[in-house]
């Protein structure tokens, strides 16, 4: 067995990964029967049958006491370290993390590894029958095995990267996520109108990104305002950096055409965002617009 933790001069053990968590209902189909803790800090839970140095098991203790708490009915993969073996395959060390207040057996799961923008390094299935019973909130330290034939890229990060359990699509609902500037400025009933139309909505197709009009209007100063249902209906979040938009009116034509900057506007997985887009009175094309009728959506995706 490799080593659990690279020797640097006497220095202190550290997370190199990142934490993922999943709620225990989706996961387990199980929750907690007092859920009246805010923060749930996990105790050290060594498998029984592991034999490990005082020196390697202080260690965990510490990199145990370092991981910020869960909140309650959680699962976390907190990433320890990744290290490569003789033959090529890659051991990646983590934290299994429980924060239910009774013990939990895992099964078969999905693993993915992602870098530090979530994206997919690599996928693999897991029998984790064998990593035993995992009492109440306790982290239970864990060897993850990776080959080549499990990963997507030849190189691996040092830091930031994060195991996560890979749910099961029909288990994952397709829901609506706001930026958090529209947390803050939105009233409640219009978040709970947007919450009940997307529930509505049939959701996108598997691994499909498209675009829903909600709402435009001229202003006075004559920049036309378009809010945009952006709906991700893949297993990973998308990042958009620059979107070229085009916007008909009730007559079908072309009104106003442009490229927006956006500086990573991330839509998480199976979400759907809306979002504004301003499009300045120098870019529409037409003097009179009709917005009884309308729609928008980058050039390329107009059938």
């Amino acid at each position: 067995m490799l080593p659990f933790f690279k020797k640097k001069n006497g220095e202190s053990p550290k997370m190199e990964g990142s934490e993922s968590t999943v709620s225990s209902e989706e996961l387990l189909d199980e929750t907690s029967t007092d859920s009246s803790d805010d923060e749930i800090y996990t105790e050290l839970s060594i498998h029984p049958e592991w034999n490990i140095p005082k020196e390697d098991r202080y260690a965990f203790q510490f990199l145990n006491q370092e991981l910020p708490p869960l909140k309650p009915n959680q699962l976390s993969l907190s990433g320890i370290n990744i290290m490569q073996s003789d033959d090529g395959s890659y051991r990646i060390a983590a934290f299994v993390r429980n924060s239910l207040d009774k013990a939990i057996k895992l099964e078969d799961a999905t693993l993915v590894l992602l870098d530090d923008n979530d994206e997919v390094l690599g996928r693999k299935a897991f029998n984790l029958a064998d990593v035993g019973e995992i009492p109440a909130k306790s982290a239970r330290p864990w060897n993850f095995k990776f080959t080549s034939k499990d990963l997507f890229t030849t190189e691996l990060p040092a830091e930031g990267w994060k195991l996560a359990f890979q749910l099961k699509p029909t288990s994952r609902k397709h829901s609506l996520e706001l930026a958090e500037s529209w947390e803050k400025s939105l009233a409640e009933e219009s978040k709970q109108q947007l919450e009940e139309m997307v529930n509505k909505l049939t959701p996108p197709k598997a691994g499909e990104v498209n675009f829903m009009g909600l709402k435009a209007n001229q202003a006075e100063n004559g920049d036309l305002h378009v809010t945009l249902l952006i709906r991700n209906g893949s297993e990973k979040n998308v990042n958009l950096e620059q979107l070229p938009l085009q916007v008909e009116d009730a007559s079908g034509e072309v009104i106003a055409k442009g490229g927006f900057k956006l500086e990573k506007l991330q839509v998480k997985a199976n979400t759907s965002k809306p979002w504004t887009f301003i499009f300045p009175k120098s870019l529409i094309t037409k003097e009179s617009i009709d917005l009884s009728k309308w729609k928008a959506y980058p050039p390329e995706q107009k059938k």
